[in-house]
């Protein structure tokens, strides 16, 4: 897991043959004003999904896991708590793999959480379990899929 600025994102640029083109996408547009919607950027590979969400408690959030994709998780309207923990001690699982959906649920909840700010960002690997959505009311977020 990694978090950090969008101000300091080309710094993790080389983490991912896609992560330079994910970030410059999100520091050379103007995030609040996107509208609601899917962006491929390098077809299935690299997608920015702009949505909006309803924040949920933290006993509501549930655990997930991605096994194809890295998620770059980006508040845009207010700050979400997101929580973490190690996928593979995650055990209770809710919802079985899907592969077309590339998710697996949990009822396992997290071991630590952190406030992401507005446009700062949150980047979970496939050995990161995340619960996200931990906050209140309805704003936008962008969700960028990076395939691994």
């Amino acid at each position: 897991m990694i978090l950090d600025t969008l101000q300091n994102s080309m710094k993790y640029a080389s983490v991912n043959p896609r992560f330079a083109k994910a970030f410059e996408y999100l520091m050379n547009n103007d995030l609040a004003a996107l509208p609601v919607g899917k962006v491929e950027l390098e077809g299935a590979d690299l997608v920015v999904n702009v949505v909006e969400i309803t924040g949920k408690t933290a006993s509501e959030a549930r655990m997930e896991t991605h096994n194809k994709f890295i998620d770059i998780q980006v508040p845009v309207g207010k700050a979400e708590r997101m929580g973490w923990k190690a996928a593979e001690k995650l055990n209770e699982i809710t919802e079985a793999y899907s592969e077309t959906k590339d998710i697996t649920f949990f009822a396992d909840k997290a071991t630590c959480f952190i406030d992401v700010q507005p446009f700062e960002f949150a980047i979970f690997f496939p050995e990161d379990g995340h619960q996200p959505g931990i906050s209140s009311g309805t704003y936008k977020k962008i969700i960028v899929k990076v395939r691994v």
